[in-house]
């Protein structure tokens, strides 16, 4: 089976999703990042994997399920800290964000049979997820990150290196207060939609 990796920073006011700020204040940016790494755990705690690990920028918090290896994030770009999380795998590996409370266990169940890599893009051009069969960190590095072509340059870089690459469905990313709502109501059930709904009507934050 495979490893699963969530490269996620411990969810501080100030520190975490400041695209949300305005119209949400810091404090509730941070409880919403909260819920949606809580959501994303939950998801991996449930999902068939050999190991699975928090790649963690800061300090655990009570939102950490058990089940998880918890080791720090390197230093540099998130292009380095995404190749040294894969280095430190042995065998097949998923990696994915904080950002995607919408996933499923069927969505992170990877299978490799047929393909070297799976790659699954954002609507904003980078990609929520990125999985392979034998990690290697080169495959990132140096690749652009948080730019709107992030996603293509990634996804060339696998093909660029002659893997098979199976695509995964497109995700929404929570960067903005419009995203926010659109990726809760695309997960009514979960954590993410429920803290959402307490903080500010959906109409009001629609409209930002």
């Amino acid at each position: 089976m495979t490893t699963l990796l969530v490269i996620a920073k411990e969810p501080r006011p100030g520190r975490v999703k400041t695209r949300l700020t305005p119209p949400f204040t810091p404090v509730e940016a941070a409880a919403l990042a909260e819920a949606a790494l809580s959501d994303t755990l939950h998801v991996v705690a449930r999902t068939p994997a050999t190991r699975r690990v928090l790649v963690l920028e800061g300090a655990p918090g009570p939102w950490l399920p058990p089940g998880f290896d918890v080791v720090p994030q390197c230093g540099g770009g998130l292009d380095e800290r995404l190749a040294a999380a894969f280095a430190g795998c042995d065998g097949p590996a998923l990696l994915i964000g904080m950002d995607t409370p919408q996933v499923t266990p069927a969505l992170l169940t990877a299978d490799f049979a047929g393909y070297d890599a799976c790659f699954g893009a954002a609507e904003d051009g980078g990609f929520w997820a990125l999985g392979l069969a034998e990690p290697d960190p080169r495959l990132l590095l140096g690749v652009p990150m948080s730019v709107p072509g992030t996603g293509a340059v990634q996804r060339e870089r696998l093909v660029g290196a002659g893997l098979r690459v199976r695509d995964l469905p497109r995700l929404r990313d929570v960067d903005t207060a419009a995203d926010a709502v659109a990726v809760a109501a695309s997960a009514p059930h979960s954590r993410f939609a429920a803290r959402l709904a307490r903080l500010a009507p959906l109409p009001a934050v629609a409209d930002r």
